[in-house]
């Protein structure tokens, strides 16, 4: 990786006070003074990091599980930024922990996705920090709702908090195979488009909820602009006392980010945008005809509904509905595109012709 870029955009740049992206790494719990140190000495060695992290508190689902080491764990994280010079963050769920977190001179805290889909505990912790000046990051909610998300932002701006910045950790679902977190780039795309000034960083650890995807998580989320990366980082990962599976060691981490490739918007470079200008050209043309053949499709189904209306048929016909399903996901992998994103497509259509055909029923 170019460690020599230091600016990407003008764009959510307080965060990036060395160089892009802005990488966060550390253990996901503290656990002893001796795998603190031996792991943020690590991560300082391999300098591909720039922030250090470690869990002080854990929420956790069910009581009897390892809740973090709690404040005994912050002298460790306060010995680790001055031994390296290094900024640390730590995750606060309510106003004691910003308390002890202010006494022991942590530089940035972050709002975990379990706080963050609490409006009162958000608003706790924003008032425990009125009046202080100190980077707050805040995650995504457990489940997709932007307005939370947003909201929870907005909560800290108005007790004057000004560095704020956002974390996308992805999204809980029951139905999900590949991820821990489904990530929904969308959501977080939506983010940055409401508030292009804050800085998104990607948290691929929780994500992935494994090892092996990091690389690629992490990339993706590079190539879509994002500001940073907060990677899991453990001595020993295989007998970490929370979240084995999903950290990796300083010298993977390392490597990882060093074999991580930049990419450059160009945003000022008039020849690059002049040729990009002629493929997006060709993209609008293809999004009209996309739009216009749904109208036509939506003409039909609304003559077919005309037809059900004259003949007493039900709306719903599960059978067509199949073959209709089908018949597009064969579609879908001829030409390279993912079962997924060709189900809700065609879910999306197929709810509007409902829509459609419900208007001409009860007409």
């Amino acid at each position: 990786m170019d460690t020599q870029i230091t600016k990407k955009t003008e764009r959510r740049n307080w965060f990036r006070k060395t160089k892009y992206p802005t990488v966060i790494a550390g253990p996901c719990s503290a656990e002893t003074e001796e795998q603190v140190y031996e792991t943020c000495r690590a991560i300082k060695a391999g300098g591909k990091a720039d922030i250090l992290r470690a869990g002080i508190w854990k929420p956790r689902t069910r009581p009897g599980t390892f809740e973090g080491i709690g404040i005994k764990g912050l002298p460790w994280m306060r010995n680790m930024k001055l031994e390296t010079g290094m900024p640390v963050t730590v995750e606060v769920a309510k106003a004691g922990h910003v308390e002890a977190c202010l006494e022991f001179d942590i530089d940035i805290l972050w709002i975990g996705a379990r706080t963050s889909v609490n409006p009162f505990a958000v608003q706790e912790i924003a008032e425990a920090l009125r009046g202080v000046e100190i980077p707050v990051l805040v995650k995504n909610p457990i489940n997709p709702d932007l307005a939370l998300w947003l909201g929870a932002v907005e909560r800290f701006e108005r007790v004057g908090i000004k560095e704020i910045g956002a974390i996308h950790r992805g999204f809980s679902n029951t139905s999900e195979k590949v991820f821990r977190n489904r990530p929904q780039w969308q959501m977080a795309i939506d983010f940055m488009t409401k508030r292009p000034e804050l800085p998104m960083i990607c948290d691929p650890s929780h994500i992935c909820g494994n090892r092996h995807m990091l690389q690629a998580i992490s990339q993706k989320a590079v190539d879509l602009n994002y500001d940073g990366l907060m990677i899991e980082t453990h001595r020993d990962p295989d007998n970490a006392w929370s979240d084995a599976k999903q950290q990796i060691t300083p010298e993977v981490f390392t490597q990882m980010i060093t074999d991580m490739v930049l990419r450059h918007d160009h945003e000022d470079d008039d020849l690059t945008q002049k040729s990009l200008q002629y493929l997006r050209q060709d993209i609008s043309e293809i999004d009209t005809d996309l739009i216009n053949l749904l109208g036509q499709r939506m003409k039909i189904a609304r003559q077919i509904g005309e037809f059900k209306k004259n003949n007493n048929m039900t709306i719903l016909q599960p059978r067509r509905w199949e073959e209709i399903m089908k018949a597009g996901l064969e579609k879908g992998q001829a030409n390279d595109l993912s079962d997924e994103f060709i189900s809700r497509l065609l879910k999306a259509v197929h709810d509007e012709s409902i829509d459609q055909q419900e208007k001409v029923m009860s007409a």
